[in-house]
Formats: structure tokens, sequence, C-alpha cells
């Protein structure tokens, strides 16, 4: 467990090595090499390497003789222990791009898919002591989060239509489940998640061009199907229209005619070309 200690400040301690480097080389000015040695030595192999700065949103991991003796997690100007292993820690916020990896979705299809992770340190003692090296293991975890991820859910509904949660319309559901299965595993590092989203996602190259034909496909039949719905209705209004201000009485043949001919006009995919009859309507 993660213990936080708070060391003295480092003011006085410096304060101290300073009359002692003042001492020292008065000592050597009046050619007591021995003492100013001694006390030269004292100051820099023993007392001086107590001293450290740390930086705002950094922390150092303090050791003795391989003994964890606890985080110092506070900015400032400090001094510890000499004998103190002191490893540097990071605590701000780290962007990591997960690289387009290809993997096959829950239908089987082959998908490129990308993300980006945000994270930081949170409990400095795991990050030190639980893993080798912590930035490596987000890298291979997060990817591994990533790979579980898309073989959870469908590219899109169009095969799996009962699919309710889809990787390219259910951006919110789907980047709170990759944070969450990142987390998880990120949780023995000691590190904790701040955003983790998918920024890149397609159908493999092998299969793009038929997946973008259905997508075509399926733009068109749903487009003529509005069309054909509107044109059904354009023609009933006409009937009633012609039938209700008694401009001409149509028999059903002649209805069944001029149906017909709306439906081709309204429905087709070109301009229709007039043709100019000369003669009866039966002609």
């Amino acid at each position: 467990m993660e213990k936080t200690i708070k060391p003295t400040s480092g003011w006085m301690m410096l304060l101290l090595v300073l009359v002692l480097t003042a001492a020292a080389v008065f000592l050597f000015i009046n050619r007591q090499f021995l003492v100013g040695g001694i006390t030269l030595g004292v100051t820099y192999l023993i007392i001086a390497p107590g001293l450290l700065a740390i930086d705002p949103n950094s922390s150092r991991v303090m050791t003795l003789f391989g003994t964890y003796v606890g985080s110092i997690k506070e900015s400032g100007f400090f001094y510890a222990n000499p004998f103190y292993t002191k490893k540097k820690m990071s605590l701000r916020a780290v962007t990591l791009d997960v690289p387009t990896i290809k993997v096959n979705d829950k239908q089987g299809n082959p998908i490129m898919i990308g993300g980006v992770v945000t994270y930081r340190v949170a409990d400095s003692f795991k990050a030190a002591f639980a893993v080798e090296n912590y930035p490596d293991f987000v890298k291979i975890q997060s990817e591994t989060a990533l790979r579980k991820l898309a073989g959870m859910y469908s590219y899109d509904n169009w095969e799996d239509e009962a699919a309710t949660i889809t990787l390219r319309s259910s951006f919110d559901e789907v980047n709170h489940q990759l944070a969450h299965e990142i987390g998880e595993r990120l949780d023995i590092a000691g590190i904790e998640i701040i955003e983790a989203r998918i920024n890149n996602l397609a159908y493999a190259t092998e299969i793009a061009q038929a997946m973008l034909q259905r997508q075509q496909a399926t733009a068109i039949v749903s487009a003529r199907s509005k069309i054909v719905e509107g044109a059904v209705g354009m023609v009933e209004m006409a009937l009633a229209q012609l039938s209700h201000k008694q401009i001409i009485e149509l028999d059903e043949e002649k209805k069944a005619a001029m149906v017909s001919n709306l439906l081709v006009v309204l429905c087709g995919d070109r301009n229709a070309q007039p043709v100019l009859n000369t003669g009866t309507l039966h002609q």
C-alpha cells in the first residue's frame, strides 16, 4: 500500500551545506587539508544527497536498503535521509495513442480499430513495484482491452438487427465499456483511467468495398421506398381531386393508365420524356 510521507524543509540543510563548504574552503586556504577534505567529503557525500526538489504533479518513491519507506507527493524543496533511494514518479496525465489494429467484431467481420487513452498514476507504490515498466504495461493492456471490446460488439446492426449497442453508433456506451475494461487491467499498477475512447473505426481493406456497396444499396432501397410512398400519395390525391371537382370522368381502364403513367413519372430515376398524342385517348 502507498504511504505518503512529508519530509522536513530543505532550506536549513542547504544553508548548512553552504556553511560547511565555506568552512572547507577556509581550511584548505590555511593548509589544513585533512580536516578540510573530511569536511568537504561529509558535506557532499552524506548531507547534500538528502536535498531534493519536487516539481508540481511529481513524486518520489523512497526506499531504504530495499524496504519501502513512503512516497513524497507534495511539491517543494525538502531534505530526506541521504541513504534513501529516491525514484522519480510523474503524477501528470498522459495521453496514449493506441495504434490501429486489425481485429474481428462480434459477427467475425475484420475491422480496423484504434483508440486514445488518458491516464495518470494514482498509486506510486504500485506503479513503481507492482509492474516492471508501467508505461509499457499500460500500452499492452490498452491494446488487449481494445481487442476484447471489438469482439464484444458488432460493427453495425445490419447483420445483427437485435443489437442495441454497436461500435459505429453507440460511442458513449462503447467508450465507457472501453474505459472499464482498461481500468480493470491497470488497477494492479495503480493507474487511474481519465478517459478512453475509440478514435479510428473502419472495415478492413479486404471487405471495405463490399461493405460500401451494401451501404449504397441499402441507401438506394430506403430512398426508393420513400419515393414510392410519396408517389402513391400523390396519385391518390390527383384522382381524388379530379373526381371531387368533376373535371373528367375516368373509367377503371383510364384510371389504371393514369396511375401507371404517374408512377412512371414520379418514381423514375430520370426525367420523363413527353409523348404527344394527336389522336383520341384510346389511340
